[in-house]
C-alpha cells in the first residue's frame, strides 16, 4: 500500500487547521475578560452538546434504547457518577433487548 504525497498533504493540512483553531480559541479566550454571565453560558457548552448528539440517537432507536437513556439519566442524577450511570446504561440496554 503506498500513501499519495497528496493525501499526505491533505491530511497534515487538516490536522494543522485543526490545531490551530483549538489553539486560537484557547489563546484568546486566555486574553478576555468575561462577565459572569459569559462564562457561565459556556460553562454549559460542553453538555449541550452531549445532549445534541446523543438524543437524535436516542429518539431514532427502539424502546430498550430509549428506557436504556432515562435510566442513564436518572443514575447519574441520584448518584453523581458518570462511570456508574454509563455502566448502567450498557447493562439496561442487554436487558432490555434480551426481554423485547
Amino acid at each position: 500500500m503506498s500513501l499519495d504525497p497528496q493525501t499526505l498533504l491533505t491530511i497534515l493540512l487538516m490536522a494543522l487547521a485543526t490545531y490551530a483553531t483549538r489553539a486560537g480559541g484557547l489563546w484568546l479566550a486566555s486574553r478576555l475578560t468575561l462577565s459572569g454571565r459569559v462564562e457561565a453560558w459556556l460553562d454549559h457548552i460542553p453538555g449541550a452538546i452531549l445532549v445534541s448528539i446523543v438524543a437524535p440517537v436516542v429518539l431514532a432507536s427502539g424502546l430498550a434504547e430509549a428506557l436504556a437513556a432515562l435510566i442513564v439519566v436518572l443514575v447519574a442524577l441520584r448518584t453523581g457518577s458518570l462511570p456508574v450511570a454509563m455502566v448502567t446504561g450498557v447493562c439496561a440496554v442487554l436487558v432490555l433487548r434480551t426481554l423485547a
